[in-house]
């Protein structure tokens, strides 16, 4: 039957389950940030030929990640808008759990959830392997790209990539309007949320009331995910 799990139970059992995968290895997870350990594994799967398919949705990766995921040819990466499930699966098992593929929330948060093993439980597999196939099915494959990396601390979690909505210059991004006030993007992330522009939503920025007085846009890119529009003369004090 089905195995209850706690947050370390979680990490524990979603490491051995990606150890042992042989055939296929797919997660969904919104947040994506991986520690050292899931990098080893993940790289170790890739060594050995296993397609692995990982489905994001709330977050542009991180550069840094992106650089990684691109060295890795056997792992594929879609976007799916509004996703919010959390689910790990492998040709023998899945984890359905509340937690994000996610180092923060690997360490700081407190999680729950369900172990499911093929043969003690066939139907609830079958269900649960059938939704993540739909996921996969309704995101869209994203061909990464390569791009300059900073350090992880200037980062913030938002698109950098140029989008169309920038064609007509009335706005920035975040990262673009930083360049142009000579700041580094994290620099401009921590003003934002100094100035009420901005705030945080659990693992991720939100636009406030007062961002959007300001003529803050929260967007969604089908490729590159959620990003942040601003005026070129945006005040910040």
């Amino acid at each position: 039957m089905a195995k209850f799990l706690n947050t370390s139970a979680t990490n524990y059992f979603l490491e051995e389950l990606i150890k042992a995968t042989r055939e296929r290895l797919i997660i969904i997870s919104p947040f994506l940030k991986f520690n050292d350990r899931i990098r080893e594994l993940l790289q170790d799967k890739d060594r050995m030929k296993i397609d692995v398919r990982i489905v994001y949705g709330k977050s542009e990766l991180a550069p840094h990640e992106i650089n990684w995921l691109r060295s890795l040819p056997f792992v594929r990466t879609s976007f799916c808008q509004n996703l919010h499930a959390k689910c790990y699966l492998n040709e023998r098992s899945a984890i359905i759990t509340s937690m994000n593929l996610y180092d923060f929330s690997q360490v700081n948060n407190n999680e729950m959830g369900v172990f499911v093993d093929r043969e003690q439980e066939p139907d609830l597999y079958r269900e649960t392997y059938e939704e993540a196939q739909r996921l996969i099915r309704v995101s869209e494959e994203v061909r990464l790209a390569a791009e300059k990396v900073d350090p992880p601390k200037d980062e913030v979690r938002e698109s950098t990539a140029e989008s169309a909505d920038e064609k007509d210059f009335d706005k920035l991004t975040t990262s673009r309007l930083a360049k142009a006030l000579g700041m580094r993007t994290g620099e401009l992330g921590d003003k934002l949320l100094s100035a009420g522009l901005v705030e945080r939503d659990g693992e991720h920025l939100k636009l406030t009331a007062k961002g959007k007085a300001a003529g803050g846009e929260f967007r969604v890119s089908g490729k590159f995910g959620p990003y942040f529009l601003w005026p070129a003369d945006v005040r910040l004090g």
